[in-house]
């Protein structure tokens, strides 16, 4: 596929899972074994309503939802879920759609993730993707107090790269992204429409 970023850009921004790297079926297959090991199950439309949440604040709204209150904290689901989805990291693939965009512009715009993920699992991601190398900033939920939609992890990105917000460009498959992207000032890309979703 061929993409030109909009007219007048001059820095990009990407999200990363669900958008650069095709992690979303290993996160829902933790999640998922997470919570069947106390007794409820989840469906994908569950995490689609989450996609760009960091994990905590997600194990919170699983304990609320299913009843885990007494049962479970927030830390141990969460350990649950990330042991699960390390198991299955490395089988992750870049989006080629997305990444050749980044492999495009790489060395010629500022480029940077601002992702929702907690930092080891994204520099992870990165690596077994082979793109870790294409970014020297990235803002993940352990750089940020306010989550998606909240725009702080893009205007992060943004003050790093030195570009203002109305000149970036940001990629994203989530709509808490979208919107946070919005809200900064942004363009935003919904990437969702460009590859075939396998979860």
């Amino acid at each position: 596929m061929q993409y030109d970023i909009k007219e007048g850009i001059k820095g990009l921004i990407f999200d990363l899972d669900g958008t650069l790297a095709d992690t979303m079926p290993y996160h829902f297959k933790g999640w998922r074994i997470a919570c069947l090991k106390y007794g409820a199950d989840l469906d994908t439309s569950f995490l689609r309503k989450h996609t760009g949440s960091p994990g905590w604040m997600i194990a919170d709204e699983i304990i609320s939802i299913c009843g885990f209150e007494g049962k479970v904290t927030r830390e141990q689901i969460l350990k649950e879920k990330l042991s699960e989805f390390f198991k299955d990291q490395h089988l992750v693939k870049p989006i080629n759609q997305v990444a050749d965009i980044a492999k495009k512009y790489h060395g010629i715009l500022p480029m940077a993730v601002g992702t929702g993920g907690h930092r080891e699992a994204v520099e992870r991601t990165l690596e077994i993707t082979g793109l870790r190398k294409y970014f020297d900033i990235i803002i993940t939920a352990n750089d940020v107090e306010n989550f998606k939609p909240h725009p702080e992890t893009f205007l992060k990105c943004s003050e790093q790269m030195n570009v203002d917000p109305q000149f970036i460009e940001v990629f994203e498959d989530g709509d808490l992204g979208i919107e946070a992207a919005i809200t900064a000032g942004m363009q935003a890309t919904d990437v969702r429409t460009w590859y075939d979703s396998n979860w």
